[in-house]
C-alpha cells in the first residue's frame, strides 16, 4: 500500500471517528435538553423582538405578542417537566416486571409483550418512546382500540443478545415547543438472529485432509489427470482437451485428481469486525443447512463457550456482535486461537467465517494460518460487489451522497480479490459467499 493510500485511508478513518463521537454526544445530550428546535426558536426570536421592539422602540403590539409568547414557552415547559416526572414514577411498575424471551431475526417486526394503558388524562402532550439498547430498534407503539392500550412492536436491525432493554421515553407538549425525555430499563431475555438473505445453497465448505499423509497441509496433493470440466475463463490452453474439441466443438479441460478425504470432525468459527452480519448469516445458513458435514464444533468471539449443535449454536452467533457505543471502537475478541487449543487443532479442519472488509482481525488471523497446522477454509462474506472505486475523502465530506450508507456495505473487486488472494497464499482454502444476490465465489472471483 503506498503512503497516500495509506494517508487517504487514515483521513477517512479519522472523519468516521469523529462523526460517530458526534452522533454519539448529540444522542446523550439531546435527550436532557427541555426545549425542541421549535420552541428554542420561538424563545429566541421573542426574546430579540421583546429586547429590541418592546423595550427600546415601546412598541405595545409587539411587547404584548413577545409576553404571550413567552408566557406559553414557559408554561409549556413546567406543564410536561411535572407531567413528565409523575409520569416515570407511574411507568416504574410497569418497566420493573420482566417481559417473556423474545426470539427474532433482524428485518423482521416483532412484538415483545410491553402494554401501557391509553393515557387520555394527559392534557395537551403526547408520549411517545422507543428501544435504544441493547441496539436502536425501528419502533411502532399501535393503538389496540378493543381495550384501548398501546402495544410495543420493533424492528431490530442487526443481530444481538441481550437479558434487558432500554427505553427512551418521550413527553411532548402539542405545540413542539418543548419536551422531557427519560431512560428505563426492563429486564428481556432477547435474541435477535442475523438474515440469511437470498442464499439458498452453498458449496462444500467442509475442508479436506491429504489422503497421502504430506506433511504440509498447503501443498497440492493431486494424482492423475483424471477429473474432467467444462473450459472457464482463466484456464491454461495446455489442459484443453484439443481432440474431443475437434469432435464436438466443446470445449473441456482435464485437471488433476485431488486425492483428499474428509475429516471426521469440523471446527467452524465466526470472526466478529467491521461490517460482519453478512458473516453471521452465512454461518447461520450453513450450521441450519449441514454445510459444514456433521460432526462439528462451533465458537464465535465474544464467548468463551462452543457449541455442537444448531439450538447452542445460535445465541453464540447473536452475541457475537461488536457494538459500538462511542469515539472508541469496542476492542474485538479474538478468540480463535483459544477455540483451537480447546478442540485440538491438529486433528480437524477448521472454516473460519469472516467479513469481506479488513479489520483488525486480519492481522490475528494471518498470525493463526501461520501458526496452527490447519487445514483452513476462509469463508468472506459480504453484502454485494461493487466495481466503483472508492471516492477521496475530502470528496466525502464535501459533497452529499444519499446512497453512502448502502453503497458502505458493499465491497469492491479489487479490494475483495487482494484480500482473498493473500489467504490464499498462506494455504487456506478461500470461498465469497454474496448474502445479497446467494452466490459463491473462488479466490478468483469467479462462480463456483
Amino acid at each position: 500500500m503506498s503512503a497516500a493510500t495509506h494517508s487517504s485511508v487514515s483521513a477517512r478513518s479519522r472523519i468516521r471517528r469523529l462523526q460517530t463521537w458526534a452522533h454519539t454526544q448529540n444522542a446523550r445530550i439531546r435527550p436532557h435538553f427541555p426545549f425542541s428546535v421549535a420552541g428554542l426558536s420561538v424563545l429566541a426570536l421573542a426574546l430579540l423582538a421583546l429586547q429590541g421592539f418592546g423595550y427600546r422602540r415601546m412598541d405595545l403590539v409587539v411587547f404584548a405578542l413577545t409576553v404571550c409568547a413567552l408566557s406559553i414557552v414557559i408554561f409549556s415547559v413546567l406543564m410536561v417537566t411535572v407531567a413528565g416526572l409523575l409520569l416515570r414514577r407511574r411507568l416504574r411498575r410497569f418497566t420493573g416486571e420482566s417481559l417473556p424471551s423474545c426470539k427474532a431475526e433482524a428485518g423482521f417486526p416483532n412484538e415483545t409483550g410491553f402494554r401501557l394503558p391509553a393515557l387520555a388524562w394527559l392534557p395537551l402532550m403526547t408520549l411517545e418512546w422507543h428501544v435504544i439498547a441493547p441496539d436502536r430498534f425501528a419502533t411502532v407503539n399501535r393503538i389496540n382500540p378493543d381495550d384501548n392500550t398501546v402495544d410495543e412492536e420493533v424492528t431490530p436491525g442487526q443481530r444481538c443478545r441481550s437479558n434487558h432493554i432500554v427505553r427512551l421515553f418521550t413527553l411532548r407538549d402539542v405545540l413542539g415547543l418543548c419536551r422531557f425525555s427519560w431512560r428505563q430499563s426492563q429486564p428481556m431475555p432477547l435474541q435477535v438472529l442475523p438474515q440469511t438473505g437470498r442464499i439458498r445453497t452453498l458449496p462444500v465448505l467442509r475442508s479436506m485432509e491429504s489422503e497421502d499423509g504430506i506433511p504440509n497441509p498447503s501443498g497440492r496433493p493431486e494424482g492423475d489427470r483424471m477429473d474432467i470440466r467444462r473450459y472457464a475463463a482463466g484456464d491454461s490452453v495446455r489442459d484443453i482437451m484439443w481432440r474431443v474439441y475437434a469432435r464436438n466443438r466443446n470445449l473441456n479441460v482435464r485437471l488433476a485428481e485431488k486425492s483428499v478425504f474428509h475429516t471426521d470432525r469440523t471446527l467452524a468459527y465466526l470472526v466478529s469486525g467491521n461490517a460482519d452480519e453478512a458473516a453471521a448469516g452465512v454461518a447461520r445458513f450453513a450450521l441450519s443447512q449441514g454445510a459444514i458435514g456433521s460432526p462439528w464444533v462451533f465458537g464465535a468471539d465474544a464467548s468463551e463457550d462452543s457449541a455442537n449443535s444448531l439450538a447452542a449454536a445460535l445465541p453464540l452467533i447473536a452475541g457475537s456482535r461488536l457494538i459500538s457505543t462511542g469515539l472508541a471502537s469496542p476492542e474485538p475478541n479474538y478468540g480463535l486461537e483459544r477455540f483451537l487449543d480447546r478442540q485440538g487443532s491438529s486433528q480437524s479442519a477448521c472454516i473460519i467465517f469472516v467479513p469481506a472488509t479488513p479489520g483488525p482481525w486480519t492481522d490475528n488471523l494471518r498470525h493463526t494460518l501461520r501458526t496452527y497446522p490447519g487445514p483452513f477454509s476462509v469463508v468472506f462474506c459480504t453484502d454485494g460487489i461493487s466495481n466503483e472505486r472508492p471516492k477521496p475523502w475530502w470528496q466525502t465530506l464535501i459533497l452529499a451522497n444519499p446512497g453512502h450508507a448502502e453503497r458502505a456495505k458493499t465491497q469492491t473487486t479489487a479490494n475483495l480479490r487482494r484480500l482473498m488472494l493473500e489467504f490464499h497464499k498462506l494455504g487456506a482454502r478461500v470461498v465469497m459467499v454474496d448474502r445479497q444476490s446467494g452466490l459463491s465465489f473462488d479466490q478468483h472471483l469467479k462462480r463456483v
